[in-house]
Parts: structure tokens; sequence; C-alpha cells
């Protein structure tokens, strides 16, 4: 019985390498998600509490 495993390396080389652009614009995408989550869960609430009086 063997305790190799077949993901290896061979699997590393497929996948191409992410630049650093890559990274930065998913970071960005990310950050400008979350910005906009925010704000909206934050407009709600203050809906709400406008409407519960």
């Amino acid at each position: 019985m063997s305790t190799t495993t077949t993901t290896g390396t061979r699997d590393l080389a497929a996948r191409p390498t992410r630049r650093v652009r890559h990274e930065a614009r998913d970071s960005v995408a990310l950050m400008a998600f979350s910005a906009l989550a925010s704000t909206g869960v934050a407009a709600l609430l203050m809906l709400l509490v406008r409407l519960g009086g």
C-alpha cells in the first residue's frame, strides 16, 4: 500500500500564477462590495427607524 498522493507539483504547475494586479483588483472589488453592502444595511436600518417612529 502506497502513501503517496496523486496531487503533487503537477497540479501547481498547470495553474497559472496570479499577478499582483489581479490580487489588487480582487481586493478593490471586495472593498467596494463591502462598502456598498454596509451602506445599504445602514440605509435600511435608518429607513426602518424613521418609519417605526
